[in-house]
């Protein structure tokens, strides 16, 4: 595993903002959460971490942090992180999509901007497997990289003023899925009837950083079916171990 240089400075007096190279990498993805699997390692109380791109976040919820010990504790952990055993589960996940055009409101401009056909639109869409590099913007947004570049495209000029729940949208070179509803400006092609956070579980959000996402198309009626299976909680969403 390839190790990067890291910025570590004081972020109030709870926390502390750990920087990697300011590049959308998957390398440095690798290497931040072989850090947090380190760190964790450690069993210190009270620390949360978020990891955002080239970025960690880590808040002690106990209490004022000693800034010089934690920053001695993330150098060390960084210089001998690839050594650990404890590494974290990450998952393939397959996470179902209804393409119609009652969910996919932008598809047909969508694909006339990229000169695609929806047909193959969608074929694209669900033919790569897609790194979660962020959760945040709202609980449960997951940034996905990995879009392949035929499917880049820029945000919508005019953002909407609400975006509905499960909608799966394009922007950038990124796509993703509304966890709730909201304004937003992503091209949405399609709905997912899974509810990617729930607040009411133990753990809201049952994707994680470091994690993968594969698209699978299904018709309306499986959406329907999908959807009544998450709300009475039997449905259960497709995984597979990474890093078994």
């Amino acid at each position: 595993m390839k190790s990067y240089p890291i910025r570590i400075r004081p972020y109030g007096k709870h926390a502390v903002l750990v920087e990697w190279p300011n590049l959308v990498d998957k390398s440095i993805l690798e290497d931040i959460l072989a850090f947090v699997d380190c760190f964790k390692s450690l069993n210190l109380p009270g620390w949360e971490m978020s990891a955002a791109y080239n970025s960690l976040t880590m808040v002690n919820h106990l209490g004022e942090i000693d800034y010089g010990h934690i920053k001695k504790l993330i150098d060390e952990c960084h210089s001998k992180k690839t050594k650990t055993s404890n590494r974290t589960e990450r998952y393939l996940w397959r996470i179902p999509v209804c393409y119609d055009l009652d969910f996919g409101i932008d598809i047909e401009e969508t694909s006339a901007t990229l000169g695609l056909s929806v047909k193959k639109l969608i074929e694209l869409h669900t033919s790569f497997e897609y790194t979660v590099y962020g959760i945040g913007f709202l609980p449960g947004f997951m940034y996905l990289g990995g879009l392949p570049e035929d499917l880049e495209i820029p945000r919508r000029k005019e953002p909407r003023l609400n975006v509905a729940k499960g909608s799966v949208g394009l922007a950038g070179k990124q796509t993703g899925i509304y966890p709730q509803d909201s304004p937003g400006g992503w091209n949405i092609i399609g709905s997912c009837p899974v509810s990617i956070f729930n607040p009411d579980l133990e753990k809201p959000c049952f994707v994680n950083v470091g994690d993968k996402i594969q698209f699978y198309k299904i018709s309306s009626a499986e959406y329907d079916l999908r959807k009544i299976e998450g709300e009475v909680g039997i449905y259960k969403p497709e995984k597979t171990i990474l890093n078994a």
